[in-house]
Formats: structure tokens, C-alpha cells, sequence
């Protein structure tokens, strides 16, 4: 009987309450968790987000409802603790994404070059992938947009260097100093070669088949908006990487296209892993890139 005369309590104060108001507050607080969602969708912590969202609206809802005066009071003093437990959790889990959040309020967006340094960008990587594609010499490279990609860069070897496809089609030859892991490309500038990529699990691949270039450069799409040039060493097919999704093999003119239609877009993580028009493509039938020995260091990575 106690429970159900806290129920009709409850329901007695929501019958009270200004509707509209209450309405407007439930409508910013949607927006609010919407924009949280999307800024995180597509990387490894919006999993775990999810499902602090799903405890922490379970244990609101079991908080008002039994957490008032008389025999739950413990509900309440449970319901305290665990919010502060799960502030300092998401403290811990987000911190890449708050400290990009932060970085990102000063960086300037690839997207604010002007049509024609896009263009240059495109041409010159295109160029690179085709020559590339037919040597089948193995490449990755990594365009940087709005989340900054410093961190990477460090662990590289910082080159600083006017992008080019002859200077791209060097690095990439084989036996080269920096031919093995990524090219990191921002604007019309080759920051850093022999960068290391994060790896992708094996369950988050579209194809277990891929080998580890492929790996590179999905797990790197899926921490950031990045997009990621992919040539394999193997057969020669040119793929692009962006939020966790890998296109089929593209001929020069496709790249192009792609390059164009994605380096022209705007950048936001609402077209998160999924979540935009990349939704058809999938990953065509390639032989794994680890087995050759010069992807075997980025395993290592």
C-alpha cells in the first residue's frame, strides 16, 4: 500500500506541474542528449554512453519514485552516490572525446579552404592512388579535417611538406624509410609519413578478410572524421575509410568523385558511423594486406 501511495503522490505533483514549461525543459534536454549522442556516435565510447544514459533514466526513475521520505530513504542516498560515480566515470571513458571537444573550439575545419585548394588536394591524391593502385605499392593516407590529428603526428615522422603525388608515390615506394603506415594530409600540407594508426578490432571490420592497412584506417575513421585513403598491397584496389565504413574498390574517377563529394561536405559528427550516405557502401572481396611483411608493422602499431 505504501508503494502505490507514493505512485498516486507522484502522479498528484505531475498533475500540478506547468505543462508547457515542463514540455520546453524535456524538449532542450532531448537536444542536449541528441547532441551528445551524435558527437560521440561512431567512436568506442558511445557504446558505453548508451548504456550510462539507460542506468542513469532507470535509476532517476526509481529515485522519485521510491526514494522520498519513510523506508526507501536508501534508494535516495543510493541514488546520490551513483550519480557521482558516474560523473567521474564519464570523465574517465570520454576523455579523448572532451579533450578534442575542447581543441576543436580553436581549430580551423579543412572545409574552410577554398575550392581550389580542395580541388588541388584531391587531384594530387588521386594521382597518387591511381600510380599506386597499378604498382600496387600498399598506402594510407589520411586526410585531416576538423578533429585535429596531433597526437598521431608526433609519433611520425613530421615532414611539413607541399602536398604532391610524385612526393606521395615516394613515400609509398617500396623499400622507402617511411613507405611502411600512414601519410597524415591537412589541406595542402604533408604533415607527418610513418605515422601510426589506431587499429580496428577485428569485429568492428566489415570484412574479416581485410588485412591491416584496412584496419588502420577504419579504426582510425571511427575516432574522428577523418577520411582515409586506402591502397592495397595486394590487389591494387583504392578504398576510402570514413566513420567506421569502407566504400568498394574505386577506379581514379571514382575517387575523384568521392573525394570531392566528402571533402565538400560538411564535416559534423552528426554523419557519424552509418549514419549518412556512405549507408550502401560495402567492402568488396580482398585479400588480406597482413600477410606481406611490409603491413606487418603496423600490427605491431
Amino acid at each position: 500500500m505504501a508503494i502505490l501511495e507514493r505512485i498516486q503522490g507522484l502522479l498528484q505533483r505531475l498533475s500540478g506541474y506547468a505543462w508547457p514549461e515542463v514540455i520546453l525543459e524535456l524538449v532542450i534536454i532531448g537536444l542536449v542528449v541528441y547532441a551528445v549522442l551524435k558527437f560521440v556516435q561512431g567512436t568506442r565510447a558511445a557504446a558505453a554512453l548508451k548504456g550510462m544514459l539507460v542506468l542513469v533514466v532507470a535509476a532517476t526513475i526509481l529515485s522519485r519514485v521510491f526514494g522520498g521520505a519513510g523506508s526507501f530513504q536508501r534508494i535516495g542516498l543510493l541514488y546520490d552516490r551513483f550519480l557521482a560515480l558516474v560523473a567521474i566515470g564519464l570523465v574517465v571513458i570520454f576523455q579523448p572525446e572532451l579533450r578534442r571537444a575542447l581543441v576543436r573550439l580553436s581549430e580551423t575545419p579543412f572545409l574552410r579552404s577554398t575550392p581550389k585548394d580542395i580541388a588541388f588536394v584531391i587531384e594530387e591524391i588521386a594521382q597518387a592512388a591511381e600510380y599506386l593502385s597499378r604498382a600496387k605499392f600498399g598506402a594510407i593516407i589520411a586526410i585531416e579535417r576538423q578533429t585535429p590529428l596531433g597526437g598521431l603526428v608526433e609519433g611520425g615522422t613530421p615532414l611539413n611538406a607541399l602536398l604532391s603525388s610524385r612526393l606521395l608515390q615516394t613515400i609509398f615506394f617500396p623499400g622507402a624509410a617511411l613507405h611502411d603506415l600512414a601519410v597524415i594530409v591537412n589541406g595542402k600540407t604533408i604533415r607527418a609519413a610513418g605515422v601510426q594508426l589506431p587499429l580496428a578490432e577485428p569485429a568492428e571490420m566489415p570484412d574479416p578478410t581485410l588485412g591491416s592497412r584496412h584496419r588502420a584506417g577504419v579504426g582510425l575513421s571511427r575516432e574522428c572524421d577523418a577520411i582515409v585513403v586506402i591502397v592495397s598491397e595486394e590487389t591494387g584496389k583504392v578504398r576510402i575509410a570514413e566513420r567506421g565504413r569502407l566504400t568498394d574498390g574505386l577506379t581514379p574517377d571514382e575517387l575523384r568523385e568521392e573525394l570531392e563529394s566528402r571533402l565538400r561536405r560538411t564535416p559534423t559528427r552528426g554523419s557519424a558511423a552509418g549514419n549518412d550516405d556512405l549507408s550502401t557502401d560495402s567492402p568488396g572481396p580482398d585479400t588480406p594486406d597482413a600477410t606481406n611483411p611490409d603491413t606487418l608493422d603496423e600490427e605491431r602499431s
